[in-house]
């Protein structure tokens, strides 16, 4: 059986630097773990991880907090950071909120306290309370989705992505565009991209002269049927059928598109509909969106806790803005009428 000092002459390194490498502390250049890494699996050689753990006074585990953990886009974020943190030989315990009460608990009990070594927070903005309770941890913790300054973060620009989705609306033709937007609170917990979603919506229309008319906006909860409930509002209104639709999530445009033809309205040629998330069944349901990274978003911030444990946890949290991309399908046309053709697709 293969030992450390296998490890290290295959490596080319000193059986200390294996030692720091293989159990993710201090200063190691990534080319040099990535070299240590790939001799021990070589050689079928492992640390023990209660021997690492004992030896480093951590628990090798980061808390992943999630507000609901059965959601897709929650899902891909998780997969994205666990990959990184499987790789540095790192477990993830999940808290599952659930519910405004999940939240009370898992805050205001320090049910964190000794038991990990940093926190991911997932879309979640928190009071200072909260933010409190994670910073007296004296962890490192990263936030995705949510702009928190004394913490490791990592987001897209929703009011740029949604401006972007509205602005090929607008260059199609469109100009009654409705809008199927995310309820404030879901499950008693309070989020923000709908309001961003919504800004860049708005944005978009007053640059292109267009004034919003509270007539064509509804809201819903992010899911399937809360888009046709919403959808199905916009249709029995009193004013004009909008020409086309953003929806703030694929799942609610996957609802609208139901909708519309449950009424025998077709998409694209009575309605245009265009999502936002970049949904795996997107692509099957000819769905133009906007594509979230959201997988690297995960990845991202497994790499900033992870720079926070083994390089410098005293530096200065970083905060990083991934971009989106603006994905064109069948669901988006011109207006009925028009003698417009569609863009091709590009970035946002």
């Amino acid at each position: 059986m293969a030992d450390i000092g296998d490890v290290a002459r295959r490596a080319g390194v000193s059986t200390a630097t294996v030692s720091r490498a293989l159990r993710g502390v201090g200063r190691v250049a990534e080319s040099t773990r990535a070299r240590v890494r790939e001799a021990a699996q070589e050689l079928g050689y492992s640390v023990s991880p209660s021997a690492s753990r004992l030896a480093t006074g951590r628990t090798g585990t980061v808390a992943v907090v999630v507000p609901f953990v059965s959601r897709w886009s929650y899902g891909q974020i998780i997969e994205g950071a666990e990959a990184v943190l499987r790789m540095a030989g790192l477990d993830m315990l999940l808290y599952n909120l659930a519910d405004a009460e999940g939240r009370r608990r898992m805050f205001a009990g320090n049910r964190l306290r000794g038991r990990v070594d940093a926190v991911l927070v997932l879309y979640l903005p928190m009071t200072q309370e909260e933010k409190d309770a994670l910073r007296s941890l004296d962890v490192p913790v990263a936030v995705v989705g949510a702009l928190e300054p004394e913490f490791f973060g990592v987001r897209i620009d929703d009011v740029a992505a949604a401006r972007t989705a509205v602005r090929h609306l607008l260059h199609l033709g469109h100009r009654r565009i409705g809008l199927i937007g995310g309820v404030g609170y879901d499950q008693g917990m309070p989020f923000t991209s709908q309001i961003d979603r919504r800004t860049g919506y708005l944005d978009a229309l007053r640059e292109a002269g267009v004034e919003p008319d509270p007539a064509t906006e509804a809201v819903a909860d992010f899911t399937v049927d809360g888009g046709t409930r919403a959808m199905t509002r916009l249709l029995s209104g009193d004013g004009p059928v909008p020409t086309a639709v953003f929806a703030h999530s694929d799942e609610m445009a996957y609802g609208a598109m139901r909708a519309l033809r449950q009424a025998g309205l077709d998409v694209p040629g009575d309605v245009s509909v265009i999502g936002f998330d970049g949904h795996d069944m997107s692509e099957l349901m000819g769905l133009s969106t906007v594509v979230q990274p959201l997988c690297e978003l995960g990845a991202v911030a497994g790499q900033q806790l992870l720079a926070a444990l083994t390089e410098n946890a005293d530096r200065a949290p970083a905060h990083r803005v991934e971009p989106t991309e603006l994905v064109l399908r069948g669901s988006t046309g011109p207006p009925p009428g028009s003698d417009r053709t569609p863009s091709p697709a590009r970035p946002s």
